[in-house]
């Protein structure tokens, strides 16, 4: 038996949906040669991660090994495939290989962190390949709900993996490549040893729709409407964004793009040849002379991000531009899980101010770019996998996922961020647990999950935080009563005195009745100052806050 292995070790993006990073190795145990497949981010949410600006994989096991890593591999230009490469990158110093469209924007992110564009390698698809150490990888097309993106066949001495990245079986996705039954097979004829698949959508029972099938829907709801149109999609869904904007202007409207990813996206289409006859686009300020039934503005903020153009117009006015009663707002999207407040708080704001608001409730006006699981059934049949490895989904997705290819006499496994699962066998197993976790971007710098300050920051978010300070003297004696600053919590408490009043005289009785043995020693003071504040507080307004002691010694 050979002492080479295969491993796969994802570091996000297995057990939850976003942030993927997806090792492969190929070697001796402990000396494999190693590729990276995606590097992404999620987003931040005021309940779990309050002041958070973005939250990207855990990579310290991969950092360790940076001279290990032969290149970094990016299916497609969605953020949580593409995100962290700029934050990443001098960390991990591998060359990074992409289509043309991805590596568009792949070199923007690494622009802003001031990283060189060479660092980025543009690729051709299939049948053209890269050599990696031990690995050759090339760029399979497949539909998606952005242009250009990839399943990666993964060449090694002990045979061939297919990772599927995100995908849907679209056959006419109007932007991007179609999916193409005849050349995966193709791809498949000679064996594929694993196949690591997407599972996002494994419990949506029926086959997926066409991008095309869309189209007619949106551009009846145009015709018919009144005031002006506004419509939100993701602004990476190239062929979306074409298509309404092909609507307005067959009803006879000027389009506008509101928002920066929107127009970076367009951009970035058409500049590497992705996108065609795009109906001309008018700016906001022009857009103001023109009556409002002959302007559809395009705009960004299809999840209820705040500071999109979508919440922006919600709130009242962005670029000049203003909306009314009786003009219409369409969600040409699915809201992902978790984004449901920001959402909906969008609808009602926009319903004062009397405008319609459609969303995707019905089904017309969005289609998942994402394989239900007819499709994914479809595409096992297609590559026919020794073994299934599904990735990209929460637990649960990935359980059931493996069910079905269990159903249907494949191997599969479970594979969670953090397992390392060698592919070398008959059947896949587990043969290593790897600590993972996330980094948060805190305002300009990194920060640990386990560092402690979003923790320390949700308990002040949750209890409120009182600042004691205290003055000792030269004789080990408080010079004067301690006194206290108060943040995020009530005035006063059930004794209807001020609760700064409360505080300062329990400790100041505290200190009254301390020994001098306490009195000397920072660490015992503070532990006993702590206690009283936070009983006190309790026992007054029903909570106990986070508490900072200051300690100030005249020497």
């Amino acid at each position: 038996m050979s002492s080479e292995r295969i491993i796969y070790l994802p570091l996000g993006g297995a057990g939850e949906i976003g942030m993927n990073a997806y090792v492969y190795g190929y070697g001796k145990p402990g000396q494999e040669r190693l590729i990276l497949v995606d590097l992404g981010v999620t987003f931040p949410d005021m309940d779990g991660t309050p002041g958070v600006d973005l939250i990207l994989p855990d990579i310290r096991w991969l950092k360790e090994r940076r001279d290990r890593l032969e290149a970094i591999f990016i299916t497609h230009a969605h953020e949580d495939h593409v995100g962290a490469i700029g934050h990443f990158w001098e960390q991990l110093g591998a060359p990074i290989y992409c289509r043309a469209f991805t590596a568009n924007i792949a070199r923007h992110k690494m622009a802003e962190h001031g990283h060189s564009d060479q660092t980025v390698k543009v690729v051709s698809p299939w049948p053209a390949t890269t050599t990696a150490g031990p690995f050759t990888v090339g760029f399979l097309p497949i539909s998606h709900s952005i242009p250009e993106s990839s399943a990666l066949v993964i060449d090694t001495p002990q045979g061939r993996l297919v990772h599927t990245g995100d995908f849907k079986l679209d056959q006419t996705p109007i932007v991007g490549e179609a999916y193409d039954p005849v050349l995966w097979a193709d791809v498949a004829k000679d064996g594929v040893k694993a196949l690591i698949c997407d599972s996002t959508n494994i419990f949506s029972p029926h086959a997926g729709r066409s991008e095309v099938t869309v189209g007619p829907e949106i551009e009846k709801l145009v015709a018919g409407a009144k005031g002006m149109v506004v419509a939100t999609t993701f602004a990476s869904n190239v062929a979306r964004v074409k298509t309404l904007a092909e609507a307005g202007d067959r009803a006879g409207r000027s389009i506008v793009l509101l928002g920066r990813a929107m127009r970076r996206m367009i951009e970035a289409a058409t500049e590497t040849g992705v996108l065609k006859g795009f109906p001309k686009v008018m700016s906001p300020e022009d857009a103001a002379s023109v009556p409002r039934d002959q302007v559809m503005l395009l705009v960004t903020g299809s999840q209820g991000e705040r500071r999109a153009a979508s919440a922006q117009l919600a709130r009242g006015k962005y670029q000049g531009i203003t909306m009314k009663e009786g003009d219409l707002f369409l969600f040409s999207s699915k809201t992902i899980p978790g984004n449901e407040k920001g959402v909906i708080r969008i609808m009602n704001q926009f319903s004062e101010l009397g405008v319609d608001v459609v969303d995707d409730s019905n089904g017309h006006y969005h289609v998942s770019g994402h394989a239900n699981r007819p499709d994914l059934e479809a595409m096992h049949d297609v590559v026919k996998p020794q073994m299934v490895i599904p990735m990209h989904g929460e637990h649960r997705h990935l359980r059931e996922h493996v069910k079905m290819a269990q159903s249907k006499g494949r191997k599969g496994v479970l594979a969670v961020n953090g397992m390392m699962i060698d592919l070398s066998g008959n059947e896949p197993s587990v043969v290593e647990y790897i600590e993972t976790g996330r980094t948060y971007i805190d305002g300009s710098v990194q920060i640990g999950a386990m560092d402690g300050v979003v923790r320390d920051r949700i308990r002040m978010a949750l209890n409120g935080h009182v600042i004691v300070t205290v003055i000792i003297d030269e004789q080990d004696k408080p010079l004067g009563d301690p006194w206290c600053d108060i943040m995020g919590l009530p005035e006063q408490g059930k004794s209807h005195v001020p609760l700064v009043d409360v505080l300062e005289e329990d400790l100041g009785q505290f200190l009254g009745r301390t020994g001098v043995k306490t009195m000397r020693d920072d660490d015992k003071l503070e532990e006993g100052l702590k206690r009283v504040a936070r009983q006190s507080a309790m026992s007054e307004i029903g909570k106990k806050p986070e508490v900072t002691i200051v300690v100030s010694r005249l020497s």
